[in-house]
């Protein structure tokens, strides 16, 4: 009886310390591990400047080979940082300040974009918020967004290293290509802007950025 005491005390230990083996082991794969949904939940900016950085460079290396047809060896690089940096700049981190930020505080987001598709027809208020937000980044795109992808294009192409050319080169084209450029850019975000601000606040983003990968695309081909 003692024996098999002593054996059954001995399994008991073994089998309580593999399970404590495994169980740090899953621990520590679990901790080593990489998971983009917690990244993008814990950083959601730095999230959006490298999505924002990382579409607008792609886009514009589509619009060279791909709709210009360019060799891959021959693209213009200062072309394609251009982009980049207006992406980080711009569309990651003052588009994510406003869009987000600013806009939670100006108007009840969460519970207009929470309803279904025809509680939202029905909702007045909601949308009468979402009238007065496509109407606030329609203004933002006319005023803010264009002048300075125009300021951004002449600070890499204008040969000039005082920033008082850049903005000046940048604004003179501005003026020269905005009944154009507004056209162009009414057609897309006006309709794109009313889904982007209906659907989930953690969506509105990621949608943005997929037609924003359309227009910047289209804006590097046309004014690149």
């Amino acid at each position: 009886d003692k024996t098999e005491k002593e054996v059954s005390l001995l399994d008991s230990l073994s089998s309580s310390s593999e399970t404590t083996a495994v169980a740090s082991d899953r621990s520590a794969s679990e901790e080593s591990s990489f998971s983009y949904g917690e990244f993008a939940k814990q950083y959601p900016f730095i999230n959006n400047i490298g999505i924002a950085t990382a579409k607008t460079a792609a886009a514009d290396l589509i619009a060279q080979t791909v709709i210009a047809q360019t060799p891959l060896m021959e693209v213009d690089i200062q072309r394609s940082f251009l982009f980049m940096a207006f992406g980080a700049i711009y569309l990651g981190g003052f588009q994510y300040l406003y869009q987000v930020q600013v806009f939670k505080r100006l108007f009840d987001i969460d519970r207009f974009t929470n309803l279904s598709w025809k509680e939202k027809l029905e909702d007045k208020e909601g949308l009468k918020a979402l009238a007065l937000q496509t109407a606030l980044d329609l203004t933002v795109l006319t005023v803010v967004y264009l002048p300075t992808f125009y300021i951004f294009k002449a600070g890499v192409f204008a040969g000039s290293s005082d920033p008082n050319v850049w903005v000046s080169t940048g604004l003179e084209n501005y003026v020269t290509n905005f009944a154009k450029d507004e056209a162009d850019l009414l057609k897309v975000w006006f309709p794109a802007d009313l889904v982007c601000f209906s659907v989930p606040l953690y969506l509105r983003l990621p949608v943005r950025h997929v037609v924003s990968f359309v227009w910047t695309a289209y804006l590097s081909f046309a004014r690149g």
